[in-house]
């Protein structure tokens, strides 16, 4: 992946073999919360939707590296340990808990890039499913798709397609791209047949552009520029 800054991108990856992703509701809030952790530090969100075997980001890249250090609460190692805890016969409840590694004791300013970030976000994702589910081996697709939606030298987007998706192959103008980006990732779940319209399902941010939540994932001011909603 290759970003630029001031550019918007559409970030994509699904499951290996399209396997499942989010097993349960904690699942896909913890992974939200990997997305504020690793990519708020480079970019701003315009759109989101997690589907059970894959996901979509549409953002504004604002930096495509960043300093790292103990006072950012960024750290080279991410370890992460979720349990399953049954409260109730129906319930579905599951803790989270993420350790604090040692603060480091090299003097010396590291950076990491916009890549290395979202790599790791996955990584760690990955082995906390991993020890969830009592399995091994990869979660996500190798590699992570990045598409600038708004660069001067033609687009010509390709998304992933997953059971009850039609994929989707068009050219559109550096203009009329973001916008239909934006329509496209809120429209996965109707295009999927799990809801009739885009702001009955909970894991995008569709809700949010239509007041039915206030969620701090996406930046509407930033998206305001760029988008019609």
């Amino acid at each position: 992946m290759k970003f630029e800054k001031g550019h918007i991108y559409h970030i994509y990856n699904q499951g290996n073999n399209r396997q499942t992703l989010f097993f349960n509701r904690g699942n896909y809030s913890f992974f939200l919360n990997k997305i504020k952790t690793f990519i708020f530090p480079y970019a701003d969100i315009i759109a989101w939707c997690l589907m059970s075997n894959h996901f979509h980001l549409m953002v504004v890249v604002n930096d495509v590296e960043v300093e790292l250090g103990n006072s950012h609460g960024v750290t080279q190692s991410d370890t992460v340990t979720i349990t399953q805890t049954q409260i109730q016969p129906q319930s579905d409840t599951v803790t989270i808990t993420q350790t604090q590694p040692q603060p480091q004791s090299n003097a010396s300013t590291k950076h990491r890039s916009f890549n290395d970030s979202i790599g790791i976000m996955l990584r760690s994702y990955t082995r906390a499913i991993n020890k969830q589910e009592n399995r091994t081996g990869k979660l996500f697709r190798e590699q992570t798709k990045a598409e600038c939606a708004d660069c001067h030298d033609g687009l010509s987007p390709s998304f992933i397609s997953s059971d009850g998706v039609t994929e989707i192959n068009i050219t559109q103008s550096e203009n009329q791209y973001p916008q239909r980006l934006f329509e496209y990732i809120h429209n996965n779940p109707v295009k999927a047949n799990i809801v009739d319209r885009a702001i009955d399902y909970e894991f995008s941010s569709a809700m949010d552009y239509a007041s039915l939540r206030n969620g701090d994932l996406i930046n509407i001011d930033v998206a305001s520029k760029y988008i019609d909603f």
